[in-house]
């Protein structure tokens, strides 16, 4: 009956438009809420077959979706561990609760923004408990080739800033001026001498003793030296003697020539380094290639240490962490120096409004938002990573009181039909008396 289906479709009316008052007081509460993606109340309408002339009402039917794919404004912050993705991509987490219960492998979650700070056992974590998930890094800094289409590898990013850590030195740069008058037959032949330091496995700092002698007994001038190496930590025991025969020409004047070696490692002359073994490890020294300008020279009457450099830092406490836009995790140290720690990926998927939210702005992959892949940040499809940044609310506070009216009318007329079917059906009920 056409009177009856009126007062069911009526009904079912205020049931959807209660559903939509629910979607805008969601988006309203959370105009705040750093990362909320708004929901949308979709209506539909329902058809029933009708016959011989008479129309029956189908009513409505409501669907909500989140807009998970859609990006905010983002503000600046204070905190250098306060992250927004900037494009596409969404940032790996997991609960807290899971990783401290000693889970293995907790489950993946995905969010869009998050102000990570160290919690008391180092985790970089949010206040509702979210766990910031990237690649650990070797402890040369390099990021293994981790496999992307599982998050498997992803472990929490753990950063113990009362920790101390020191880094070896492995590579020296030799830049020094040989003076040419020094190799001329006759001369005076005292060695010179520069001394380095360098870093052991233990942060502590030792020295290399390089002493140079030229060669005075070939007629006119030689052009040729002896270097050798010593180590302050057995200064008796030669680990290196090299000789070096620069070149005179015209064009190539005062650059190496040839290196022999006598101890030591041997000298390449495609990078021009040689090595030498400490008892803290082998150490490349870079004297330069023969015929270029670079590393040891000979030139005119001075001796001239120019440019000279080595890597590995003493032993240093953390000051402060931070992300790069790339993901990388990276501790600077009280030494002035900086260690990466992390890589955290930026994860992709085909359909992001396939996901199922779960709260607190995570998400987790469905079958129908489709399979993830993991990005290097600002590579693939994805963005990139913001440092002292969250995302903003996604809700348009206007947009939401201007549908809100737009609500109330609609559920107040939706009352108005099933005011009047009751007139109605009470008309019908007078006409028998």
């Amino acid at each position: 009956m056409s009177i009856s289906s009126s007062l069911s479709a009526g009904v079912v009316g205020l049931a959807s438009n209660a559903t939509r008052l629910a979607t805008i007081s969601d988006n309203i509460a959370n105009s705040q809420t750093p990362g909320y993606k708004r929901v949308e109340a979709n209506f539909h309408s329902m058809v029933v077959t009708s016959g011989g002339g008479a129309y029956t009402a189908g009513g409505v039917r409501t669907t909500t979706q989140r807009y998970i794919d859609q990006n905010s404004a983002v503000t600046t912050t204070s905190n250098p561990t306060d992250l927004a993705v900037s494009g596409r991509g969404f940032l790996p987490v997991a609960q807290a609760t899971e990783v401290l219960a000693g889970a293995e492998s907790p489950q993946m979650y995905l969010t869009t923004t998050g102000s990570f700070r160290t919690d008391a056992n180092g985790y970089l974590r949010t206040a509702s408990g979210q766990m910031l998930l990237g690649w650990p890094a070797d402890l040369d800094g390099s990021i293994p080739d981790y496999p992307r289409a599982t998050n498997e590898a992803l472990e929490p990013v753990r950063v113990n800033v009362n920790q101390f850590s020191g880094e070896p030195t492995t590579r020296i740069e030799l830049g020094i001026n040989l003076p040419a008058t020094e190799t001329q037959n006759g001369a005076s032949g005292d060695p010179l001498t520069q001394s380095i330091e360098y870093y052991d496995n233990l942060g502590r700092a030792e020295t290399l003793e390089f002493t140079f002698t030229p060669n005075v007994t070939a007629p006119g001038t030689s052009n040729q030296w002896t270097i050798q190496i010593a180590d302050s930590s057995d200064p008796a025991t030669v680990i290196g003697e090299y000789t070096l025969q620069f070149d005179d020409a015209r064009t190539l004047g005062g650059t190496l020539l040839s290196v022999t070696d006598t101890t030591g490692g041997p000298y390449d002359p495609a990078t021009g380094t040689l090595t030498v073994t400490t008892p803290s490890g082998p150490i490349d020294i870079d004297i330069g290639r023969p015929g270029a300008n670079e590393g040891l020279s000979q030139l005119s009457d001075i001796f001239a240490p120019f440019n000279i450099s080595r890597d590995g830092a003493p032993v240093g406490k953390v000051t402060s962490v931070e992300v790069d836009e790339t993901g990388l995790v990276n501790a600077f140290y009280d030494t002035g120096t900086t260690r990466t720690l992390y890589q955290v990926p930026l994860v992709d998927i085909p359909n992001p409004n396939g996901m199922a939210a779960v709260g607190s702005q995570l998400y987790m992959p469905t079958p129908e938002s489709g399979s993830y892949f993991l990005w290097d940040a600002g590579n693939g499809s994805t963005g990139d990573i913001l440092s002292f940044a969250l995302e903003e609310s996604a809700t348009d506070i206007a947009n939401e009181l201007t549908e809100l009216i737009r609500t109330q009318r609609a559920y107040s007329s939706n009352a108005k039909v099933i005011q009047t079917v009751d007139e109605m059906l009470q008309e019908a009920t007078n006409i028998k008396r």
